[in-house]
């Protein structure tokens, strides 16, 4: 009988966690720029730093956040990198979520 209880307890108390879990997952929803996402796709992601940030992901949000130069990748100026961000950065918010969803 104790081996019953036992599970059942841990059965709701897994069940009550996991709901809790679900709710604050929901609530605290932080949405992110969706240019942001299309920046990081068009770098090279090899990671290297010589932006001046710790990877490629880094610069696409300082791109995006903080209106850095969109000319500081060196490995992508090659491939027109450049021209790739200042394209996305003309996008509307809502166009880049559909560009996004597109490529998906």
């Amino acid at each position: 009988m104790v081996l019953v209880n036992s599970l059942v307890l841990m059965a709701i108390l897994g069940f009550g966690f996991g709901m809790f879990l679900a709710y604050s997952a929901k609530k605290f929803y932080v949405k992110e720029d969706p240019r942001i996402e299309l920046i990081a796709k068009v770098l090279p992601n090899i990671n290297c730093g010589m932006c001046g940030y710790p990877g490629c992901d880094a610069y696409a949000r300082a791109i995006v956040k903080k209106g850095e130069s969109p000319d500081r990748c060196v490995p992508g100026k090659p491939t027109g990198v450049t021209a790739k961000i200042q394209e996305i950065l003309k996008l509307s918010e809502e166009e880049a979520e559909k560009r996004l969803q597109g490529q998906e």
